[in-house]
């Protein structure tokens, strides 16, 4: 019982700065390859 309480206080942490900039940086960078294969669609179909 005392691991589980441990385990969840764990979970509940706030991110720090770092962590929170390198997902900010990871979602910029699949939004800017999935607008690259739309433009690049774009560009074949016209």
């Amino acid at each position: 019982m005392a691991k589980a309480k441990q385990n969840n206080q764990t979970q509940t942490r706030k991110p720090s700065k770092r962590q929170r900039r390198n997902k900010i940086i990871v979602y910029l960078m699949i939004a800017a390859m999935v607008g690259s294969v739309f433009t690049t669609g774009l560009a074949y179909v016209l």
